[in-house]
């Protein structure tokens, strides 16, 4: 092989090398610090519309930050098979995940390009140790009435499943959406495991009328 041949083979092979490397940085990023997303569904309404745009921190689920009470989080969806749902009650209030992906190339498809993933955006309401319930319309957190500013004036939050008095689990956090008439949330698929928070949702800058933190 003459030189001019290696030097050009040499220039393919960085160029490849340099491709992998920004590719497996960018997956980096978007896999423990930050990454863009649009909001696909009506259960966050009024404080998120469908179609916003949104920067989730990752780095705070990465880090091991606390989660707290009020924080908008996304989620790993749990599994929703009806005879799933009918495992959950008071007595067992945590979601149940049976969808795990098998396989090496499955579970990089699902864990990190996560093409194949559904995941929820939702309000945590109550931290390991809480005691919840839900009655007449209303959320009753630890035996005190929780104010919730952020929902529409009339909405009322019925039970909608099978979690309406219970204790958060240690490792969990009770979580649903503020458009409660429209979200399928924790009440019906019980408190998730905080190992299945992706992250906190960050920023919107989309419309850029309501460009900021959420």
């Amino acid at each position: 092989m003459d030189t001019e041949k290696r030097e050009n083979l040499k220039e393919v092979i960085e160029w490849i090398v340099c491709i992998l490397i920004a590719i497996i940085l960018a997956l980096l990023v978007r896999h423990y610090v930050f990454t863009p997303t649009v909001v696909r569904q009506i259960s966050m309404k009024p404080t998120m519309q469908e179609y916003d745009r949104l920067i989730l921190d990752r780095w705070s689920i990465t880090t091991k930050k606390e989660i707290k009470r009020g924080d908008i989080i996304t989620f790993e969806a749990p599994s929703l098979d009806r005879e799933t749902i009918l495992k959950i009650s008071n007595e067992n209030p945590v979601a149940i995940y049976n969808n795990q992906p098998k396989g090496l190339f499955s579970k990089f498809v699902y864990y990190i390009l996560e093409s194949t993933k559904t995941s929820y955006i939702k309000r945590v309401i109550g931290v390991a140790g809480d005691k919840v319930l839900i009655q007449d319309g209303k959320v009753y957190l630890n035996g005190v009435l929780l104010e919730e500013e952020y929902l529409a004036s009339d909405l009322r939050t019925e039970r909608a499943g099978a979690c309406y008095n219970f204790t958060v689990p240690q490792g969990y956090v009770f979580a649903m959406g503020d458009n409660r008439g429209d979200s399928m949330d924790c009440r019906a698929f019980g408190c998730v495991p905080i190992s299945k928070i992706e992250s906190k949702v960050w920023i919107r800058f989309w419309p850029f009328d309501k460009f900021g933190n959420v």
